[in-house]
């Protein structure tokens, strides 16, 4: 197989976009992770970061090797994965609301694991959707070169994205200086949290 196999550059241009659009967005994702830059700071956030996005590229991965069809087959398991999805970000809503600001040496607190990110993406509403739309775009013909080479890009692009919003949230630690701040800060990102469970119920 040769380069020219491979999608043509206007095709990878079209899967960036997409992925640019669809991961700095607001979601779950960066709602968590503009809290957990604001409670805990760029750099112990990065596991976090990183999960997001090595998570999403092995989601569509596994989906595109043939995931999908296992939901077809059982379509129950799919209601299993949204309830599971629901209970987990109401429990990421309850943690994200009961964090402050992380002072120095407080060890009590920590932010998100990236074995704990990237399974959040299995139970993601938004991640599924994303990976359908990049499966979308995928050529049939050398498919999984393709698959490879969209999930690639489709890194390339999510990591500097879902990193804005975590500097988003480190920038607001010089503005929310205040506890009642930050408390009243996490509380708005835990409720638009709960809020990105709407079309979840809706479907259901």
């Amino acid at each position: 197989m040769s380069p020219a196999d491979l999608m043509p550059p206007a095709l990878m241009g079209s899967v960036a976009l997409f992925a640019f659009v669809s991961s700095i967005t607001p979601g779950p994702n960066n709602i968590m992770l503009t809290a957990s830059g604001l409670s805990f700071g760029f750099r112990r956030s990065i596991p976090h970061m990183l999960g997001v996005t090595l998570g999403w590229m092995l989601l569509l991965v596994l989906c595109g090797l043939g995931l999908g069809a296992l939901f077809r087959q059982w379509p129950p398991l799919h209601g299993l994965l949204q309830a599971a999805g629901a209970l987990y970000l109401l429990y990421l809503a309850w943690r994200i609301a009961r964090a402050g600001a992380v002072q120095a040496g407080q060890a009590g607190a920590r932010p998100l694991s990236l074995l704990q990110a990237a399974a959040f993406q299995w139970v993601n509403p938004k991640a599924w959707v994303m990976t359908l739309g990049v499966l979308a775009y995928t050529p049939e013909q050398h498919f999984l070169a393709n698959l490879m080479l969209a999930a690639l890009i489709c890194g390339a692009v999510n990591l500097p994205c879902v990193s804005a919003w975590t500097a988003f949230g480190c920038a607001l630690r010089q503005v929310l200086r205040k506890p009642a701040a930050v408390r009243a800060f996490n509380l708005a990102m835990a409720a638009l949290l709960l809020a990105s469970l709407v079309p979840v119920a809706l479907e259901s």
